[in-house]
């Protein structure tokens, strides 16, 4: 009897582990609801579908095709070509009463506002915001539910300035972890997450600031969604939801945090002689839980949402925590990335061809890695820039290495010679 394979993102994996804990009565209801961000009401009718049909129960029905609402290609070409050429100065709810009126193409107005965002032809506006009065915001149920995060920059100990990183639970106030870097960079906040998902496991959420590191800022970044940082593709790829605050009292608790610790911290640090940066994490590990036992509070509820951490998510957090960077390869099969060129091995675990894209994967041990197709490439490091060379013998780098060999001047197949009337011969008798 063969066995079904089922395929599931790591959203699907997710799900599936809360409702396990929810049917073992690990969790409530709207614990559940909270973890996975849907309604207590969804969640029963995910649970009811895991109990009769268990893991496939969470796989929608309707993976791989297409909406039955979905406009066909016709239609919407046919729409962006009047809009061009006839209603190109017209507002969206205007152009769709006219395409509807004149050109007999029925579009809601919203949908002729897309198409119009599209082709150029409109900007989308962001709604005005009223002007209200900033209210004091609740606490967070749950531990786990939410962590503000940021980094202050300040002299902590010794005579330099240093980043303190800290990530402090919306619900209790506690400090879930903290370390001191040189600065507030990509790769100090990656191995700052990853070292508190060792710890606590996946938050909720994190909510934090605008910094350049978390969030991209251009202005062409509003009408492009796609433009994304390091950290945000990151988080992403591990389901947790991340929140940025439009001003500094937005995260007061983390900012009143760092008031309190630039006055007592620093003064801790100074009656203990430290004057290093080792020194001082060792130093936090000790003043953290004294920390948390005389200020944190007791949460709303005591269910610990963190979700757990599977084990193929593992394995993929020193892959989805490095800094990634897409590169094309050249006709003489190099990739150049800071200043360095890695020449392409002739044996590839998969098929490679000239001007493919490739992923530059630089780890935290300051690993590079090339990622393309699922597979990593094999390379090895060039010492001066290579020769520019157009017409590259190899036409694929193919997983077998290609066969080089070349017949000697004398061999028989060279030395074989096609005699005229043998072959007038040959055609006669046929005839």
């Amino acid at each position: 009897m063969t066995q079904k394979l089922i395929f599931m993102t790591e959203k699907e994996i997710v799900r599936y582990n809360v409702i396990q804990n929810l049917i073992n009565g690990k969790i409530n209801g709207t614990d559940a609801s909270k973890q996975i961000g849907l309604s207590v009401r969804q969640i029963k009718r995910l649970k009811n579908k895991v109990n009769k049909l268990g893991v496939q129960g969470l796989i929608h029905g309707n993976r791989g095709k297409d909406s039955n609402r979905k406009l066909s290609d016709d239609l919407i070409e046919k729409a962006e070509k009047c809009l061009k050429e006839k209603y190109y100065d017209f507002k969206p709810t205007f152009a769709s009463e006219k395409l509807n009126e004149i050109d007999k193409i029925k579009l809601g107005k919203e949908t002729v506002r897309i198409i119009m965002n599209k082709i150029g032809l409109w900007k989308i506006k962001p709604k005005k915001q009223s002007k209200k009065w900033h209210v004091w915001r609740a606490r967070k149920d749950n531990f786990g539910e939410m962590q503000q995060f940021d980094g202050s920059y300040h002299i902590w100990f010794g005579n330099e300035e240093s980043c303190l990183l800290l990530s402090v639970d919306d619900a209790t106030g506690k400090i879930t972890y903290a370390k001191f870097d040189y600065n507030e960079g990509v790769k100090a906040v990656f191995m700052f997450w990853l070292e508190y998902f060792k710890k606590n496991e996946l938050p909720i959420s994190i909510y934090l600031d605008k910094f350049s590191t978390y969030k991209i800022n251009h202005k062409n970044a509003v009408d492009n969604s796609e433009m994304i940082t390091q950290f945000q593709r990151a988080m992403n790829q591990i389901n947790v939801k991340l929140i940025t605050a439009h001003s500094p009292q937005a995260k007061g608790r983390i900012e009143r945090m760092f008031n309190t610790l630039q006055d007592r911290l620093i003064k801790e640090l100074r009656l203990a002689g430290i004057t290093t940066m080792k020194n001082a994490n060792d130093f936090l590990k000790k003043y953290i839980p004294k920390f948390n036992e005389q200020f944190a509070v007791i949460p709303n509820k005591r269910t610990d949402l963190h979700k757990t951490i599977s084990q193929p998510l593992k394995e993929k957090l020193p892959q989805i925590f490095s800094i990634q960077e897409q590169r094309k390869i050249n006709n003489d099969y190099t990739i150049m990335f800071k200043k360095n060129f890695f020449q392409l091995d002739k044996k590839q675990p998969i098929t490679v061809y000239k001007k493919d894209i490739v992923i530059v994967e630089e780890h935290l041990n300051n690993e590079i890695k090339l990622f393309f197709k699922n597979q990593y490439l094999n390379y090895f490091v060039l010492s001066e820039r290579p020769k520019k060379e157009i017409n590259i013998k190899l036409a694929a780098l193919t997983p077998q290495e290609q066969n080089s060999y070349k017949p000697p001047a004398n061999h028989p197949w060279r030395n074989f010679i096609i005699n005229p009337k043998k072959v007038s011969n040959i055609i006669s008798s046929l005839k």
